[in-house]
């Protein structure tokens, strides 16, 4: 009885069409029949075959809803894997399409956000660990010459230079995080005009000429056309190349860095090439993530956040362009991108 009374319920969506063709049938008959009898007679059976017609859609009407109902909920409480266990009857095939539509919608969004969640804790958990590291340095040196190391002439200057040393760090990390926070919120505006690139180049290298002296390694700039010119933001190119230089001189024990410019149609390819330890297939897929390195114990001995290529790659990404990287172990590196012309 429940059943029925919730069939007549839901086909109470069609009471208007129902009475509507109940009412022309009535009409028709009365026109045709001359005896009132045998029409009402017609009428009263018509009436009663569309009732329960009636209940019949109403029924056919509550096993839909209900099986759209059932769907729904399973993809709410996770129990569908994929779309090909979304099934339907065939008169609601439409439907069906949609629903496994907004079945992967949801399954993308939720795998999305997922990844963001992982990536947020393993964000707050590197920065944590690269903040304390310098802090906590800092810390003992001053420690050390608080309980009388600042009387010792023979170490007083070597713990204040090695905690001033720290602060450094600590202060390029706080630099570098307020950079790559400010790309990927889309706070950080870019200045895009045309500029001489082998002066701009030339410059860099100069910078630099001092620091690869230092380590013994020929640092050799090779420009192109004297007219070349090249659409990007000057400063964060700058912030690029510097990156890229600075990686290549730290990561090579001898040998040399080279610079290149090369024209490639449209495009001017940029390009940084050392003869360091060079960079694993499995991991060169991996060096453009936050705080990633290659080598742990030998980054921090060198220096650096771990945050550099991945403000280059941003950087680059918002011209248009990509990182290439070409990278044999005990051979070298080399680091390139295009920029229009």
């Amino acid at each position: 009885m429940s059943n029925l009374k919730e069939n007549f319920k839901s086909s109470f969506t069609y009471l208007s069409e129902f009475a509507l063709l109940n009412i022309v049938a009535a009409a028709v008959v009365i026109i045709i029949e001359d005896n009132i009898r045998s029409a009402l007679n017609i009428i009263t059976l018509f009436f009663i075959a569309s009732i329960f017609i009636l209940q019949l859609i109403g029924k056919k009407r509550n096993n839909e809803l209900k099986e759209i109902s059932t769907t729904i909920s399973n993809i709410h409480n996770n129990v569908f894997k994929s779309t090909d266990e979304i099934i339907l009857n065939k008169d609601l095939l439409q439907l069906e399409h949609e629903i496994k539509i907004m079945f992967e919608k949801t399954k993308t969004d939720i795998d999305y956000l997922k990844k963001l969640e992982r990536v947020r804790t393993e964000f707050v958990a590197n920065v944590s660990h690269e903040l304390r590291t310098p802090m906590f340095a800092i810390q003992g040196y001053i420690e050390t010459l608080l309980n009388g190391a600042i009387d010792d002439k023979k170490v007083n200057r070597y713990f204040l230079g090695k905690a001033n040393q720290h602060t450094l760090n600590l202060s390029n990390l706080l630099n570098d995080l307020i950079d790559i926070s400010m790309i990927e919120s889309g706070e950080l505006r870019m200045s895009f005009r045309y500029f001489k690139v082998n002066d701009f180049l030339q410059q860099i290298v100069n910078d630099f000429k001092i620091l690869g002296e230092e380590k013994n390694i020929q640092l050799e700039f090779h420009p192109a056309k004297e007219s070349l010119q090249v659409f990007g933001d000057k400063t964060k190119l700058r912030q690029v190349m510097v990156n890229l230089i600075t990686n290549a001189i730290k990561y090579t024990e001898e040998g040399k860095v080279d610079i290149y410019v090369k024209e490639e149609g449209k495009f001017a390819r940029l390009i940084v090439k050392d003869t360091g330890i060079g960079i694993s297939s499995e991991e060169s897929d991996r060096i453009f993530e936050r705080f990633y390195r290659v080598d742990k114990a030998r980054s921090r001995a060198i220096g650096g956040t771990g945050l550099g290529l991945a403000i280059v790659k941003h950087i680059i990404d918002a011209h248009n362009s990509k990182v290439e990287v070409s990278s044999t172990p005990g051979i070298g590196s080399e680091f390139s991108f295009l920029l229009k012309k």
